[in-house]
């Protein structure tokens, strides 16, 4: 319907530069917005606003000769000025009934649309390092991530989901001495496990794996393991430096190829935990990425090599650092370490690259609020490679504290306290823990009530939803017990029945729903279809108390069958694209249904 309105303004543009009354070469940029208030029409544009300066005439006298040099429309009653100069569309009520004819139709295609273009791009979200259990802090970029990019895919993108494994480096070695000190625990031997180790029991449950699989075979005694390893915090020293002479003690103790079999199963449990978490959560992913297949393969040696092509890298006591400030960024980044090692950074570049040389047009990360710092220095990178940095999306999403009784959950993922994704799930199920993580903007905090989210009432946004959804079902259910068949067809022919009010904002609601999803892409909102889906169910529960659907009369009882299974179709597809499911009957002391 916008574009059949932006049609119309387009040819009284034209008529009146035909006319000279507008100037051959005005190019006026014409937009929508769906009104708020019904008493202000379907649509508003805020074109004479926008014209007033270039025609150097008030807004309102242009907006009049606008409204005079519109062409007849069928599916336009009327067309009123209002405030200082804008446009309000006010459909006809047979355009308006069509909507149900559209979703009865297209089903779970209504709101598709081609907003990206068939854009190839890759999503990147949660990401998680493989060195523990999801807690509830990764279940908003999870929700989030697996969200939009549903979104994006009905929004016209081809979409990739990407789990970057985060299997190379520092946080990786501390995971795999962590397992190694229990295993030795397990092992009879008296050890001392340090304040900066991974410290939680399904470290001692992989240990156990380890002595399952080889014995004793790793076993070393105290005097070896703790030899001229710096003193941990809790004696006076320093934690970094402490678990770092564990780390190296262990490499040197086990070797490379026992050291490895101890890492291999650490990352191995881990990830498919993870892996068995997300899926768990309704997320799935096109791709797992292993960060080691860079260090294995040549795509950082190369990315680097391109940077130093270009002059943007340079030596600085014995380290080699990228050029950051050069584009923007507030300090250089190392690369290269001073020892020959490569950075996170590094591989961080690399990875940039290798999205692009995999074919995608766009890169769109998922971080937390606390890797703000990254928007700048990617950005950097892909302007020293060359990758139009317009091309590089990063989304932060803020934390979400974990709101029981009314008090915060206290979590500390290297302590091993804190609440898994998993139990959360078991908790208040999978449908309420995506719903509530993306209810709220992405860059809002947001207190997830454990109370709320289990609690069977409307003030629980995912259960008044899916309560709508099993209500329309049950609707359904009991005409036909009854023998009253719905007929789509009769339904259709009598659309012009649905005349009260309740129907009226429940037309306009489903009518809304193309916009939302447009929206909801453009602006990396999936918050957006959550408060749509909320609004929708709500005009339905209104709608449903103020009148019944089984009447006797069968062109209306049809016509009203129709709309509500346009509103059930809706309410469906939305809840799939967050993750959540849509119920075919839900039990409630309150769910007294009426035909």
């Amino acid at each position: 319907m916008i574009k059949h309105l932006q049609e119309l303004l387009e040819k009284a543009v034209e008529d009146l530069q035909r006319k000279g009354i507008f100037p051959k070469d005005l190019a006026p940029n014409i937009s929508f917005e769906r009104t708020r208030n019904k008493d202000h029409g379907d649509f508003a544009t805020n074109m004479a606003l926008t014209l007033a300066k270039p025609l150097s005439k008030p807004p309102r006298e242009i907006a009049q000769l606008i409204i005079d040099e519109l062409i007849e429309s069928s599916h336009v009653a009327k067309v009123e000025i209002a405030g200082p100069g804008f446009l309000n569309f006010f459909l006809t009520e047979n355009c308006r009934r069509q909507v149900i004819k559209q979703v009865l139709k297209l089903r779970d295609k209504f709101g598709d649309n081609q907003f990206g273009n068939d854009k190839k791009i890759t999503v990147e979200f949660v990401s998680a390092n493989p060195t523990g259990p999801l807690h509830v802090g990764h279940g908003r970029g999870a929700a989030y991530g697996a969200s939009l990019s549903n979104i994006l895919e009905k929004s016209g993108y081809q979409v990739q989901r990407e789990y970057y494994v985060n299997d190379n480096g520092r946080q990786m070695d501390i995971l795999a001495t962590s397992v190694w000190l229990r295993y030795l625990e397990l092992c009879g031997e008296k050890v001392v496990f340090p304040d900066n180790g991974y410290q939680g029991d399904y470290i001692v449950n992989i240990a156990r794996k380890v002595r399952k699989k080889y014995g004793d075979k790793f076993i070393f005694n105290n005097q070896e393991v703790y030899e001229a390893v710096p003193a941990d915090e809790k004696d006076g020293g320093n934690k970094e430096s402490h678990i770092d002479g564990l780390v190296t003690n262990a490499k040197n103790l086990l070797g490379k190829e026992s050291y490895g079999k101890v890492f291999k199963i650490a990352l191995k449990n881990i990830l498919s935990g993870i892996k068995e978490d997300l899926e768990k959560f309704n997320v799935s992913y096109d791709s797992w990425f292993s960060e080691k297949q860079l260090h294995d393969g040549d795509t950082i040696d190369r990315a680097l090599e391109l940077l130093d092509d270009k002059k943007y890298l340079y030596e600085k006591d014995g380290a080699i650092w990228f050029m950051a400030t050069h584009f923007g960024d507030e300090k250089d980044r190392v690369v290269t370490r001073e020892n020959g090692q490569k950075t996170y950074f590094a591989s961080d570049i690399a990875y940039l690259l290798n999205k692009f040389e995999r074919g995608f047009e766009g890169a769109l990360y998922v971080f937390g609020a606390d890797h703000h710092g990254y928007i700048a220095r990617l950005k950097a990178a892909a302007k020293g490679m060359g990758i139009n940095p317009n091309d590089i999306e990063i989304v932060l999403t803020q934390f979400a504290n974990l709101i029981e009784h009314g008090e915060k959950v206290q979590m500390g993922t290297r302590s091993g306290k804190f609440v898994s994704l998993s139990q959360l799930v078991d908790d208040v199920g999978v449908d309420a823990a995506r719903f509530f993580y993306v209810m709220r903007s992405h860059d809002q905090h947001l207190d997830f009530d454990l109370d709320l989210a289990k609690s069977q009432s409307s003030d629980n946004p995912v259960y008044y939803i899916q309560y709508a959804h099993a209500r329309i079902c049950s609707i359904f259910d009991k005409l036909e017990q009854q023998a009253m068949h719905h007929n789509l067809e009769i339904g259709n022919a009598g659309l012009n029945l649905l005349v009260a009010d309740q129907e009226q904002d429940l037309l306009r609601a489903i009518a809304s729903y193309p916009e939302v999803m447009v929206a909801a892409a453009r602006t990396r909102a999936p918050h957006l279809l959550a408060n749509y889906l909320r609004e929708l169910a709500q005009n339905y529960h209104s709608y449903y108390n103020a009148h019944q659907v089984g009447v006797d009369d069968e062109n209306l009882r049809n016509a009203r069958l129709n709309l509500s299974l346009a509103t059930k179709i809706i309410l469906a597809n939305g809840l799939k694209l967050l993750g959540a499911s849509a119920p075919v009957s839900m039990f409630s002391e309150d769910m007294k249904e009426q035909a």
